[in-house]
């Protein structure tokens, strides 16, 4: 069961729109390098798949930073460690668009991704920290919609860019991005982190904490299932251009329309979600919308085994699955960093960690086989089965024992 948070220093306010800025910029730095792939492979000589390395390894990056950001602003502030890490990604940018070849490129762009990710975990763990009692869930919801559209806005943002000024514009964009985060923070961020764990600074307590978490069945299973939640969807982002211009014959163009389709419902699943938490407790808003989202994705499975898909079914299904998940995943983040107030920083980390792990992987896995509709329905289904058993878990464990 949550606990109570710890205060934060007394009179803390945080800009959301700062901490918006801080989310968003960490997932765009994904794909928008993305249209530009085949510029920057002709300028370097380099092959495909040297390039593509560019985006694998920045959500490796992505991926190890949740790990290390998060117990690093429990022991030493968020502030600092913020700071640290968005001169990281400005730095990394400079690099990248100075690089002469695709390695120095590739090795920039891993580093950058490590960078990014100390906005991600730490915008969560401030606005955990500085919200009002029983709000924290409505200002991840609101954190969660640029986190949700970040991976699809970043193409359309990256091939607009690429086309008006090259490639290596894309990459001048990120780090101009970087700077103006530092300066932003390093003007209007103050400290956060909770009065409680100031004292708090020895690396023992700090690896009990983790450990805490480790084992907490609790917590995995809402990271767990909150990261198939909400990045399950990545790998229908990376089908859809196969199975619009293979499956459905439609131009290139149209499947540009559908990721934006798919944006809008996350968008707005997060604007219900906000809401709607007003109202209903959010372990149960959790389960059932998740339970919408696995309910679309059955249907889309049918359609694609039957080979019945259309223009209109997929994208009706899809939309609706897209709010599923726009509302899970605020209230699923909520729900981890809420199992130990104490260390925040550290469960929004895990947390992190899980999503952009889940999301490299259904990246991957959605390429297997020969029918893209399918393999990225099977992939929904299951993720969206899972989420349901680690959440139904997650409640047994949160539950108080009967009385007899």
């Amino acid at each position: 069961m949550a606990l109570t948070s710890p205060p934060a220093p007394l009179g803390v306010r945080v800009p959301l729109w700062l901490l918006t800025l801080l989310s968003f910029s960490g997932t765009v730095g994904m794909y928008i390098f993305l249209p530009a792939l085949p510029y920057a492979a002709r300028a370097l000589s380099a092959s495909a798949s040297e390039v593509q390395l560019t985006i694998s390894l920045y959500l490796i990056g992505m991926a190890a930073g949740q790990l290390v950001y998060g117990p690093l602003s429990d022991r030493f502030g968020r502030r600092p460690v913020l700071l640290g890490g968005l001169t990281l990604y400005t730095l990394a940018g400079v690099a990248t668009v100075l690089a002469p070849g695709a390695e120095l490129l590739n090795a920039a762009r891993l580093v950058q991704g490590f960078g990014g990710s100390s906005g991600l975990v730490l915008g969560r763990a401030m606005a955990r920290d500085t919200a009002p009692p029983g709000d924290a869930a409505r200002r991840l919801a609101l954190l969660n919609l640029m986190v949700s559209a970040g991976p699809g806005l970043a193409p359309v943002l990256g091939a607009a860019v690429a086309e008006a000024w090259g490639w290596r514009a894309v990459l001048v964009a990120l780090a101009l991005l970087g700077s103006v985060n530092l300066l932003l923070c390093g003007w209007l961020l103050p400290e956060t982190r909770p009065l409680a764990e100031a004292g708090n600074a020895d690396w023992r307590r700090l690896r009990q904490h983790y450990g805490a978490l480790a084992r907490s069945r609790s917590f995995l299973c809402y990271a767990l299932g909150g990261g198939l939640a909400t990045t399950a969807v990545y790998g229908l982002f990376s089908s859809a251009p196969f199975i619009f211009v293979q499956q459905l014959h439609r131009p290139v163009h149209e499947a540009g329309v559908f990721l934006t389709l798919l944006v809008s419902g996350l968008w707005f699943g997060s604007v219900i979600a906000v809401r709607l938490l007003r109202r209903h407790a959010a372990h149960d808003l959790l389960v059932w919308a998740n339970r919408v989202g696995l309910v679309m994705a059955l249907l889309f499975l049918a359609l694609a085994a039957q080979d019945r898909l259309g223009l209109a079914s997929v994208a009706g299904l899809m939309f609706v699955y897209a709010l599923g998940v726009g509302v899970a995943a605020p209230t699923a983040l909520a729900q981890a960093v809420n199992v130990n107030p104490a260390v925040v920083g550290t469960a929004s980390g895990i947390y992190g960690f899980s999503q952009m792990a889940v999301g490299a992987l259904c990246s991957a896995l959605v390429g297997l086989g020969s029918n893209p509709a399918l393999s990225a329905a099977l992939l929904l289904v299951l993720a969206g089965l899972v989420s349901q058993g680690t959440f139904q878990v997650a409640a047994r464990d949160a539950a108080p024992p009967a009385r007899h």
